[in-house]
């Protein structure tokens, strides 16, 4: 097994393409969320704007996953598999300084691996030691399983640091958040830090109003528009009406430009079935997106905007990445650097964000209707059906009528 799976890793390698990544990442204990429910958060920073969700049948495990719309060997860039095992990443830039290799970027390979393979996160670490080093890698993967288990993984070419959620030396408050650097690397070279200082403040707060919850994650951290840094909050510059563009320096947030999708991966309590594990998926930026739900079914549905159409791109995703243009409208020089704020918030609550917040909690509210149904009375793939075919005409609908979605 150890030698297929070598020989599995060296195929994928001739097919990666190398890309630039950052992310903030976070993972929360059952212990601590409200409903019990482990939780495990990526926003996706990439110059890979493109995304999509594709279902896998190719390994030991059934698996779904966030995929790069143009990429022929089908990475994941997050996930989770039939068991309920789900795995993020965040690109760490402070493992791999004295330990250099001539491949590098092979995160998403791992990731799917992972998912193809691994039921726990005793399973993952095994995975980790058994592949052939240099892995090729650089990055804080975070997992979760459906027995309770959650960590992270600092893992560079030949090495790794294990922190578990569940250790409450090393999480005292039942959550781990990991940017852009890892704390067991050469911390000189931290990147991402304004990105962890707002998400660690935001976190702090969560924590002690014991509200770690879906919503905190897809709304207060994924959309959060104050800098860990300057303290900057935009809601505190809003301008009066989206009538005229108001600029304002926009780098280093939490969104950020270059960010191409977001994932919430909930995870089942123990007993629960783990095809209720549920990927709530913001594909294109979360600025300009609206979260849906993901389950792993019978048939392999989810609302085909999720889904790549005759263009190979994903309609949720295309029409995220139109409208971020009303956002950023300035394509020359530094443009991508200034947020136009009126057209994303204005006190007339008719910015972008502001109106696809409505139609999210919309969603929101008919999935957590129906997921309650079915941790109850059982799983009815008719109504996920149903729900989907819903999601799909609502979400359509709206953007058909949203100026500048195309």
């Amino acid at each position: 097994m150890i030698k297929f799976t070598r020989i599995l890793f060296v195929a994928f390698l001739l097919l990666q393409a190398t890309t630039v990544f950052a992310c903030t990442t976070a993972l929360v204990s059952g212990k601590f969320t409200p409903d019990g429910r482990a939780l495990l958060f990526k926003q996706r920073d990439t110059d890979e704007l493109h995304n999509k969700i594709e279902f896998f049948h190719d390994g030991r495990y059934d698996y779904v996953g966030l995929v790069n719309s143009n990429d022929p060997s089908h990475a994941v860039w997050g996930g989770y598999n039939s068991t309920g095992f789900a795995i993020i990443n965040s690109a760490s830039y402070n493992l791999n300084e004295h330990d250099q290799a001539p491949i590098k970027d092979k995160e998403g390979l791992v990731m799917k691996l992972a998912l193809q393979r691994c039921r726990t996160v005793r399973d993952f670490e095994q995975l980790l030691d058994s592949l052939p080093k240099p892995l090729g890698v650089e990055a804080n993967f975070g997992v979760i399983d459906a027995q309770g288990g959650g960590a992270y993984f600092e893992t560079g070419n030949s090495r790794y640091r294990k922190y578990d959620v569940n250790d409450p030396t090393v999480a005292p408050d039942g959550y781990i958040i990991r940017t852009n650097f890892s704390f067991s690397g050469n911390r000189s070279q931290d990147k991402g830090v304004s990105r962890y200082l707002e998400a660690e403040q935001l976190f702090t707060g969560a924590a002690q109003d014991k509200a770690l919850s879906c919503d905190f994650l897809l709304h207060r951290v994924s959309r959060c528009l104050t800098h860990g840094l300057t303290k900057v909050n935009l809601y505190d510059a809003m301008p009066q009406n989206g009538d005229s563009p108001v600029y304002v320096p926009f780098r280093d947030f939490i969104p950020r430009y270059i960010t191409s999708a977001a994932i919430l991966i909930q995870g089942t309590k123990l007993h629960e079935p783990t095809a209720l594990t549920t990927m709530w998926t913001i594909l294109g930026s979360p600025l300009t997106s609206v979260a849906i739900p993901v389950w792993i079914n019978a048939k392999g549905n989810c609302p085909n905007i999720l889904l790549p159409d005759a263009s190979g791109n994903a309609p949720l995703c295309e029409w995220s990445l139109n409208l971020k243009k009303q956002l950023f409208p300035v394509e020359k020089g530094e443009g991508n650097d200034y947020l136009n704020l009126s057209a994303l918030v204005n006190k007339e609550n008719k910015g972008i964000l502001q109106k696809n917040l409505v139609v999210e909690e919309e969603i929101i509210r008919r999935a957590e209707t129906e997921l309650n149904k079915w941790r109850s009375n059982g799983i009815d793939e008719k109504e996920m059906g149903d729900l989907y075919r819903w999601i799909n005409k609502y979400v359509s609908e709206y953007f058909s009528q949203t100026p500048g979605y195309l």
